[in-house]
């Protein structure tokens, strides 16, 4: 599509010299040789020509380089050899797997990063061969000499991809000796994680961890061929900044050359992104280092990485769909699963009144059923008071949840204690009616009332909250999860949730925080209620998400320095606290910025939900622990007196150290 002309070959035209040129408008073709071709292209006939090469294009197994390969360096990959090389001398290189010896042979499993493939070593080729080969251990790294031969019909093993053929071997050298590993280089191993993060090196050797490896490199190359495709720049960004207020704690650098005063590591790109938007670059993009120092769970870790983009004079729509595309090149060609667009959207205020979640899983129902109208006829005081305080009772139905005992509703009861809620009402739904301590506080017709309402029967159990909107619908949601089906399908099920709040109010500091950071355009049509109701501004941001995890997010900018301002002030920044932290910024929004938004899709989260991984730490090569610690280098570390006297800080000893 949308070439004029282009060149077909095959074996046929390989072989004499010519090819065929199609003009793929008026479809007309003709033969023609191969200089006659390159006349053509360096006529310039119309527009240049662009050459396509076909995606399937033959690997040979052989190791490429620019130049020859000499010495006893490896000319294949040992996973890619097949009955194509039977024949063929080859020279392989890598580390010793499971050895078998059977008296006057030894079998060898080899393994590289392409696979393994089983060496046969003979008595008859030499005692002084065989005798070192019988010296070879585990993970020994070896090279080797040998002849490809087809394996015996009944010694075939039709498990691995190299299980056609052997490796005759007649000449071994032993490139460096192993000392036994603390578990066994192969999947599915049971092993504690922290072991493994030991040796991550060793790890890493695993077949699955490299496969995540390889998984990770495709990913970000299907990335940038797509946003090259859409003319975006990649442009690297400052890693030693400064400190800015974005929402989790900095990680500080401190400066030598200016002492006392201190750099800090980028949450993320924002301010530079914007900048390079003002700086007219229009479409940007990068795969980026990040870092949060935060507490850590399972898909959190200190330093991480996304793919950050920022587009100008682009509207919000307009991104979605640019961000769905690639989302659906990723996805198509790593797992070939077809993916539907566009991609549906649900407003923050309704996911989390439907879903008790921002990021709901839409992959199962069990919806939260508002039960407000219905509980003002009850006499059940906790209901009353909620709803008196302007809160909210909502409902959810667990289908057939009458296998709980009341131990586990006593549980579920401080689960909800632990997310925030005063307590948990539950009913257990019977044949003739509710089974429930607070049954006698509702009329039968009442009971009837909401057991319809939230669409119930016999067998099932009612959950209920009474306490302020969010709390209710954010504690439901998590018991939401907590009982979702065990057989959701395993299809990606993406969605949009849009319209976030501008601001939430921080009841501790008594003061306005920014509910993404402080550079997010709110909807034009809320811009009067910014000082007057300030939590009623919805803004333009924006969160996708999978299968119930949030894998990326964004916002339109501010690109008006006067609203820029009117938000610090909000934020409760005065002028000149305005002006020391971001002065660089409201200075460049006053020369010419152009309309510009964008998003960030944590490509960690995304690698892992790809590989079908509950947790980032295995496909990122050398992660942190739960306590931020890395335990194969064990940073953080202490470091000199003298580095600390050049960087002019001094460590304060806690008093049982004294």
């Amino acid at each position: 599509q949308d070439y004029k002309q282009v060149v077909i070959m095959g074996e046929k035209e390989i072989a004499t010299g010519r090819v065929i040129l199609r003009n793929m408008q008026s479809g007309e073709q003709e033969e023609i040789s191969r200089n006659e071709l390159i006349d053509k292209i360096s006529a310039g006939e119309g527009n240049p020509m662009k050459l396509k090469t076909g995606q399937n294009e033959v690997d040979d197994g052989k190791v490429k380089m620019p130049g020859t390969i000499e010495g006893n360096q490896k000319t294949h990959y040992c996973g890619k050899l097949n009955v194509d090389h039977v024949g063929q001398e080859v020279k392989l290189a890598g580390w010793v797997g499971k050895r078998r010896d059977h008296g006057g042979l030894i079998f060898i499993d080899l393994r590289d990063r392409s696979g393994q493939v089983q060496l046969v070593f003979d008595q008859h080729e030499g005692d002084d061969l065989f005798s070192l080969v019988e010296s070879l251990r585990n993970e020994y790294v070896i090279a080797i000499e040998g002849k490809v031969v087809k394996r015996s019909e009944e010694t075939i093993n039709r498990s691995i991809p190299t299980g056609e053929i052997e490796v005759t071997v007649n000449a071994v050298d032993i490139l460096n000796k192993a000392k036994t590993p603390p578990f066994y280089i192969e999947n599915n191993i049971n092993v504690d994680e922290n072991l493994r993060l030991r040796y991550r090196y060793l790890d890493l050797r695993r077949p699955e961890m490299l496969n995540r490896l390889k998984l990770r490199h495709r990913t970000i190359k299907l990335i940038r061929d797509y946003m090259e495709r859409y003319d975006f720049l990649e442009v690297e960004t400052p890693v030693l900044t400064r400190s800015t207020p974005e929402g989790a704690r900095d990680f500080l650098v401190p400066s030598r050359m200016q002492g006392g005063e201190f750099y800090a590591l980028p949450q993320s790109p924002q301010l530079f992104k914007q900048l390079l938007m003002v700086s007219g670059i229009e479409r940007y993009f990068q795969v980026v280092r990040c870092f949060r120092d935060e507490d850590l769970r399972a898909d959190r870790q200190p330093e991480f990485t996304q793919v950050d983009i920022e587009t100008s004079f682009l509207k919000a729509e307009s991104l979605f769909s640019l961000t769905e595309g690639l989302v659906k090149e990723v996805w198509e060609k790593i797992h070939g699963t077809e993916i539907i667009l566009p991609f549906k959207k649900i407003p923050y205020r309704e996911a989390l009144n439907r879903f008790g979640t921002d990021k709901p899983d839409l992959r199962f129902a069990m919806e939260l059923v508002d039960l407000n109208d219905l509980a003002r006829d009850s006499n059940f005081k906790v209901f009353k008071t909620a709803l008196e305080n302007k809160g909210s009772v909502k409902g959810l139905c667990l289908p057939g949840g009458s296998n709980l005992s009341r131990k586990d509703l006593d549980d579920l009861t401080l689960l909800a204690r632990q997310h925030g809620a005063k307590g948990l009402a539950w009913a257990y739904v019977e044949g003739d009616g509710w089974r429930s301590p607070i049954a006698k506080f509702f009329e039968q017709s009442l009971r009837e009332a909401i057991t319809n309402k939230m669409e119930a029967k016999p067998g099932d159990v009612l959950l209920f909250v009474a306490d302020n909107w969010e709390t209710s619908c954010t504690v439901l949601g998590h018991l939401r999860v907590k009982f979702a089906p065990d057989d959701l399908p395993e299809e990606p099920y993406f969605l949009w949730v849009i319209d976030f709040p501008l601001f939430h109010y921080n009841e501790e500091e008594q003061r306005y925080d920014s509910d993404h950071h402080p550079f997010t355009a709110p909807r034009l049509e809320d811009l009067h209620l910014l000082e007057k109701e300030p939590l009623s501004v919805r803004a333009q941001a924006y969160d996708l998400v999978l299968n119930g995890v949030e894998i990326g997010g964004g916002s339109m900018r501010i690109h008006d320095s006067d609203i820029q301002s009117r938000i610090f002030e909000l934020l409760g920044f005065s002028k000149e606290e305005s002006s020391e932290k971001f002065g660089f910024l409201l200075d460049a929004l006053s020369y010419g910025a152009p309309p510009h938004g964008g998003i960030a899709l944590g490509l960690d989260r995304i690698i892992a939900l790809l590989n079908g991984d509950d947790s980032i730490r295995q496909v990122i090569p050398f992660p942190k622990t739960a306590t931020a610690s890395c335990l194969m280098t064990g940073a953080p570390s202490a470091v000199s007196d003298q580095q600390l006297q050049e960087l002019k800080i001094a460590i304060e000893k806690k008093q049982d150290e004294q």
